[in-house]
C-alpha cells in the first residue's frame, strides 16, 4: 500500500476509535440529558423496537463465523475484534465479547453518499447542529442494546454508527 494512504488511515482509525469510546462513555452516564447536545432517550415507546437492527446482515449476539461468514474475511482478524474494509470509504469494526458480537461501528468518511441517513436508523430525523453535524443515541432496553449516529462535517466529513450491547 502507498504510505500516504497508510498514514491517512491509520489516523481514521485513531479518529475511529476515540469516536467510539465517547459514545460508549456517554452511553455508561445514564438516561436523560447529557448536555445541550447530547440526548440519551429514554422514552419507552422509542426504545422499545429499533428500526435499525444490522448492518450487512450482522447484527449483536451473532458468532465470529456467522460474521466472517456474512462479511468474509477480515482485514484484520483477532479473537476480540474483526476490522474490515469494504470501499475507501466505508470502514467496519466488529467488537466480540466470548466470541459474540458485543458492538459493531460503521465509518463512512470522505464521500457519504452510501452512509445510511439518521431517519434511517432510528424512524425519525435528528436535531442537526448549525455546522451541520448530528449526534443522537438511543436506548433499546429490550432489544440490550444502544445505537449512536453521529455526523462531523467539514473538510473530511464521517458518518459513524455504534450498536453496543447493553
Amino acid at each position: 500500500m502507498h504510505g500516504g494512504y497508510m498514514l491517512k488511515f491509520a489516523r481514521r482509525k485513531s479518529i475511529f476509535l476515540s469516536i467510539f469510546l465517547v459514545a460508549v462513555s456517554l452511553a455508561g452516564i445514564g438516561y436523560g440529558n447529557v448536555g445541550p447536545e447530547y440526548h440519551l432517550l429514554s422514552d419507552p415507546a422509542r426504545g422499545q423496537t429499533p428500526t435499525f437492527t444490522s448492518y450487512k446482515g450482522v447484527s449483536i449476539g451473532m458468532s465470529t463465523d456467522e460474521v466472517r461468514e456474512k462479511l468474509g474475511k477480515p482485514k484484520e482478524p483477532s479473537e476480540s475484534m474483526d476490522y474490515y474494509a469494504p470501499s475507501d470509504n466505508e470502514f467496519i469494526q466488529i467488537y466480540y465479547e466470548a466470541k459474540k458480537v458485543a458492538a459493531l461501528t460503521v465509518t463512512f468518511s470522505g464521500k457519504l453518499d452510501s452512509a445510511p441517513d439518521v431517519k434511517t436508523v432510528f424512524g425519525e430525523n435528528a436535531e442537526v447542529k448549525p455546522d451541520g453535524g448530528i449526534f443522537k443515541m438511543v436506548r433499546y432496553p429490550k432489544a440490550g442494546y444502544w445505537i449512536s449516529y453521529n455526523k462531523i462535517t467539514g473538510d473530511d466529513p464521517m458518518i459513524m454508527i455504534a450498536i453496543k450491547k447493553i
